[in-house]
């Protein structure tokens, strides 16, 4: 019996041993919540006043408060302030810390040094968030989120009516990237092949598909990437020629909802009564290039045309729900006449690993310059590795959860019953195959099984 306590004293510390080096590799959730965030938090709560003051985030303390520390506390040194702590609130990927700043502080100081609490206090990352002013939050990470991406639960939550919010990748910081077409109407995803663009895109429809939208699809590759959605597709052109007519038409759509705003009075398609309201419509844009470059001059013309076009979309389709997600390999004047013009009118930007620096200059520079190393040291074997910017100027990490082709068409085939028919689009609708018919369509003649 001694022998056999003897062997469970050793053998139990090892299997728990073992299984926490296994959950921490193989279930990095379960391993931070149970050992990573009570050691973090510990160590915040111990070194936070020693932390703040070696990373410069501390200030003199007012006249007021050395005052009373030399007077009613008797105590000749006065400590510098560092900021206070609001709130420390644990989740499954890092921990929440909510920072009140002294006067003497500003968000970007915090900023500055969040490589340096990143290595003081042993997490993945810090990333800094202004709450309001004066209050910032510590977004820390245990481990890499974007080693296995798992979108949040709270995320895949369907929004209330009116919303087209599609969650599509997971930041580093833990929270889900989401495209809301109604704060980020137009958006341009740039990266080279086998970068994760057409992943991006895939997660997007499936997104979409869910959504009472109608998706318009521009695939010149001969709809190789977009014809198979095309239970869920309103439209569909797999050739310049035909893009640039569905653009005419999109533009002559978007002129008779302008008419439907002058009618009422309103200036926004949100306004408008339920009943009386269009669809909202996002035109898929797989590759942009193929509709600036020309093989012959006698294609010039249909190049300017297509050009102006998108750029009229995407100067005022805003307005009347039109909205546009543009994808490429490399965006730039080089392009083109009106490439630059469009790329302006485009507010989302998702980088993926590019070939050259010049392509992420092109994509995300001018609305975000400090992006640009981050684009450029994405390394190959990464992905679905992105950098997500809006032209406020901020910018993070992201990568998309692996999702199949097969897996994002059985949900195009799911929701094929929310694809509206819109009169002008009817001629650019795109024929569904039978191997791609919505699964839950009943035949037109009942099946009479053969009897003896």
């Amino acid at each position: 019996m001694s022998d056999l306590s003897n062997v469970l004293e050793i053998a139990a510390p090892l299997a728990g041993a073992g299984g926490l080096g296994y959950a921490k590799v193989r279930a990095p959730r379960v391993y931070w919540s149970l050992v990573g965030m009570p050691v973090t938090w510990c160590r915040l709560t111990v070194t936070y006043r020693a932390t703040m003051d070696v990373c410069g985030l501390t200030v003199r303390p007012s006249a007021l408060r050395a005052f009373l520390v030399r007077n009613v506390a008797r105590r000749r040194d006065v400590q510098p302030v560092p900021p206070k702590i609001r709130r420390v609130r644990g989740t499954s990927t890092g921990l929440r810390v909510a920072l009140r700043l002294p006067a003497g502080l500003e968000p970007a100081d915090v900023a500055a040094a969040s490589e340096r609490l990143r290595h003081a206090w042993g997490v993945h990352s810090v990333n800094v968030v202004e709450i309001k002013p004066g209050v910032v939050e510590l977004r820390m990470t245990g481990y890499n989120v974007l080693n296995r991406v798992k979108i949040p639960r709270r995320a895949l939550r369907p929004g209330p009516a009116g919303s087209l919010v599609v969650p599509v990748a997971m930041r580093d910081d833990g929270t889900a990237f989401v495209r809301n077409y109604r704060k980020v109407p137009h958006s341009l995803t740039l990266g080279s092949n086998q970068s994760g663009k057409s992943m991006y895109q895939r997660n997007l429809i499936a997104g979409l598909a869910k959504l009472p939208v109608a998706l318009v699809g521009i695939d010149c590759k001969r709809g190789v990437e977009q014809g198979r959605f095309a239970p869920r597709l309103s439209a569909l052109a797999t050739s310049p020629d035909e893009a640039s007519e569905l653009l005419r038409v999109l533009v002559g759509e978007m002129e008779e909802r302008f008419n439907l705003l002058a009618d009422h009075q309103v200036s926004d398609v949100w306004e408008l009564p339920v009943k009386a309201r269009p669809v909202p419509l996002v035109v898929l844009v797989d590759e942009v290039a193929e509709l600036f470059l020309v093989s012959a001059k006698k294609d010039e013309e249909r190049r300017d045309r297509t050009v102006m076009h998108m750029i009229r979309l995407a100067q005022m389709a805003r307005a009347v729900g039109i909205y546009l997600e543009v994808c490429g390999q490399r965006f730039g004047s080089d392009l083109g006449k009106g490439a630059t013009a469009l790329r302006a009118q485009l507010t989302g930007r998702v980088i993926h690993r590019v070939n050259d620096k010049q392509t992420a200059e092109m994509g995300i520079a001018d609305i975000a310059p400090d992006a640009v190393p981050a684009v450029t040291s994405i390394a190959p074997d990464r992905p679905g590795v992105a950098v997500a910017g809006d032209s406020s100027g901020g910018w993070s990490r992201i990568r998309t959860p692996e999702l199949t082709p097969a897996a994002a068409v059985a949900i195009c085939r799911e929701y094929a019953h929310l694809t509206p028919r819109i009169p002008a689009l009817a001629p650019f609708r795109p024929a569904v195959r039978p191997d791609t018919a919505p699964a839950d369509s009943a035949p037109v003649i009942r099946p009479v099984p053969a009897t003896d």
